[in-house]
């Protein structure tokens, strides 16, 4: 190895710690941030039941299955949320058109309002805390972190 070659092996070790400590400041702060936040919009749903419901607005009625495949989460899991969801309004069951022994969930308008507070909470937050950086940084970030998500969405559908 040269010794370019191993200057750049150990940039690269150091960045890639770098990221890794970061990633995971990230995932506490945020949690931590969540929590601590006074307005009660972002605890009318839990984690899960926010992701669900967007995942449904976006792509329309699913079942259960295709949504756990999506989503990389075992179909028992997905299964007890969805109950959840549903005891509480936020999604209905229709009977799948393409299988008629099966059905396919979407959100409710309850849940539709639900989802869509939340969000709104989530923006505004993001908006405060972001409010000293240029609306550039912040388009970085957004791009920077969707390529984050599809290479972490990647990697786990090729296990």
């Amino acid at each position: 190895m040269s010794d370019d070659q191993a200057k750049r092996t150990e940039s690269d070790e150091v960045t890639l710690g770098r990221i890794e400590t970061e990633v995971a400041l990230l995932m506490r702060l945020g949690e931590a941030t969540r929590r601590a936040t006074g307005s009660a919009e972002h605890r009318v749903l839990d984690r899960a039941a926010y992701v669900i419901l967007r995942h449904l607005d976006a792509t329309g009625p699913q079942n259960v299955s295709a949504l756990a495949a999506r989503l990389n989460l075992d179909g028992s899991t997905v299964t007890r949320q969805v109950s959840a969801l549903q005891r509480d309004g936020l999604i209905a069951r229709a009977p799948d058109p393409a299988d008629g022994r099966g059905t396919v969930i979407s959100p409710t308008p309850a849940g539709l309002h639900r989802m869509a507070a939340v969000q709104a909470a989530r923006t505004r937050l993001y908006g405060d805390i972001l409010a000293d950086w240029s609306p550039t940084d912040r388009d970085t970030l957004a791009t920077l972190l969707g390529r984050l998500n599809q290479a972490l969405d990647s990697r786990t559908r090729r296990r």
